[in-house]
């Protein structure tokens, strides 16, 4: 295949902002400063108002996959904020089943490959539960930075089904992006750009990159 202007262009970028991610020559990551809670969308926040809508171009196809998986993490902050010091475990299998089979289910509405959606929808809990215990040890080790109230864990829970039911569409409208050679090197400008504007640390950018990691379709 010959590449052409903008896609060298953004393999080049992705080639960039991949060695960002993971350190040059392997050096380890920066230590994450100490941060307040961040400040998620607010709950009241329109569907779909964080994500930019997809175009016909693979980038623009491909970053609101970034955006919203980086909304999902934000709503992890507030997850984390709710349980902390109530003794609630951050690993909750029959929630997890539960949203697992909601976007199956979902996917199968859609023609979207559910086994797919599945494993992304893993990953995705699996990056929330990074932030969640990134942000416990946190406040264990400086109570100061623990928050002040605790918010209402089902009404974050409908925000977090709000925007499951948006990635699922996303990705339903998305097969041949995520499996194009260039998938990979898109989506990590993707979400350098959500690093970028949102002002991740090091929990969240390492968070996001777990969310992402099966995207893109593996190349047979």
């Amino acid at each position: 295949m010959q590449l052409t202007t903008p896609m060298r262009r953004a393999l080049i970028a992705g080639a960039a902002v991949t060695a960002l991610f993971t350190g040059a020559g392997g050096a380890a990551a920066a230590p994450p400063a100490p941060v307040s809670l961040p400040v998620p969308l607010p709950l009241s926040a329109p569907a779909g108002a964080s994500a930019p809508l997809a175009t016909h171009s693979p980038y623009g196809r491909l970053r609101p996959l970034a955006a919203l998986s980086a909304e999902r993490l934000a709503l992890g902050d507030l997850v984390a904020a709710a349980k902390w010091g109530t003794g609630s475990p951050i690993d909750d299998p029959a929630r997890e089943q539960q949203v697992l089979d909601a976007v199956a289910e979902r996917a199968r509405q859609l023609g979207a490959d559910p086994e797919a959606t599945v494993r992304i929808f893993r990953d995705q809990i699996e990056a929330s539960k990074i932030v969640q215990r990134g942000l416990h040890r946190r406040w264990d080790a400086d109570p100061a930075q623990a928050p002040a109230g605790r918010p209402d864990l089902g009404e974050i829970r409908k925000e977090i089904n709000r925007v499951n039911g948006e990635l699922v569409r996303a990705l339903a409208a998305t097969p041949e992006a995520r499996s194009a050679p260039s998938c990979g090197p898109l989506l990590t400008v993707a979400a350098a750009r959500e690093r970028r504007e949102r002002q991740l640390d090091t929990l969240h950018t390492a968070a996001l990159a777990r969310s992402l990691r099966s995207v893109c379709e593996p190349r047979v």
